[in-house]
């Protein structure tokens, strides 16, 4: 295989148009090239502090792999073979690119990291937090439901969706300040939340959902503060969610999940849910002069 095969660009319709029905063939699998294709085409590459970057690899005139690169320099891959992973580090290599860290399925992630570190001596350190995608089967919402009702947040319900998505950023140690000044360039503006009531109004737990992408919705994210845990909110306010996706047109509702968090895989596994892929991601630290 020729490192040439990879073809990179910073237009997403570009990228899009070459890519597109190869992405929508299996959303599950590229879940995340088709998520932030569409984040850059509705915001535009302006909104982004440095233009954001995606890629393709073609082989005997089919796309076979693809690429995204988020700034200053994170790369997301579809499911690679060891062979397209090196491909790929070698081309990358030999433009001079530095990658600051890599995620895709715990294969592709692991042969990409280990190929970069052949090609350019870089070291692959993995992060501990490993999440594994879950797509839904049949739902099954939960009973009995805890006493209450879900609200979906709307234009006028900005403050408290900030409020509980920098609660939630903060839960899981996102470095992201989310406030109504960042708001439009987080990864949280793009998404409706519902949030879970007690019957005197009182919000107890959070979920969101992305857009309709290839057929697909992203439930994301899901959170209940640590004392209000324990009660079923998480499981009430998830399937509130899940159903409204299946409502709104998804042929495939997937969500992701810490592995290392029993009690959330469980859950959600109780609500329908199967698992698809365990994911990984790898920082790099580049080789010493």
């Amino acid at each position: 295989m020729r490192s040439t095969d990879w073809y990179l660009t910073e237009d997403v319709d570009d990228f899009l148009a070459r890519a597109g029905g190869f992405l929508r063939s299996r959303p599950g699998a590229h879940l995340m090239q088709l998520t932030w294709a569409e984040r850059v085409r509705v915001r535009g590459a302006a909104a982004f502090a440095q233009t954001p970057g995606f890629g393709v690899l073609e082989q005997d005139g089919e796309v076979t792999g693809t690429l995204y690169r988020l700034p200053p320099h994170a790369l997301g891959l579809s499911p690679l073979t060891p062979e397209q992973a090196d491909s790929l580090a070698a081309h990358l290599a030999g433009l001079g690119h530095s990658p600051t860290s890599v995620s895709a399925d715990q294969d592709t992630a692991t042969a990409f990291a280990e190929a970069w570190q052949r090609h350019t001596g870089a070291t692959a350190k993995p992060r501990d937090v490993r999440v594994r995608l879950y797509q839904l089967g049949t739902l099954t919402p939960p009973v009995p439901l805890p006493a209450g009702r879900a609200r979906v947040l709307g234009e006028q319900d900005l403050d408290q969706a900030i409020f509980w998505c920098g609660e939630f950023a903060k839960a899981v140690g996102e470095d992201v300040t989310v406030d109504a000044d960042t708001w439009l360039s987080t990864r949280y503006a793009d998404k409706r939340y519902t949030l879970w009531e007690t019957p005197d109004g009182t919000p107890v737990s959070v979920a969101g959902m992305n857009p309709l992408i290839g057929g697909q919705i992203q439930v994301d994210i899901v959170y209940t503060p640590a004392h209000l845990r324990g009660h079923g909110y998480a499981g009430a306010v998830a399937a509130e969610v899940s159903r409204a996706a299946l409502a709104a047109g998804a042929q495939d509702v997937v969500l992701f999940a810490d592995q290392s968090n029993p009690t959330s895989n469980a859950l959600y596994q109780r609500l329908g849910y199967r698992p698809l892929s365990d994911w990984a991601a790898y920082d790099f630290t580049p080789a010493a002069p």
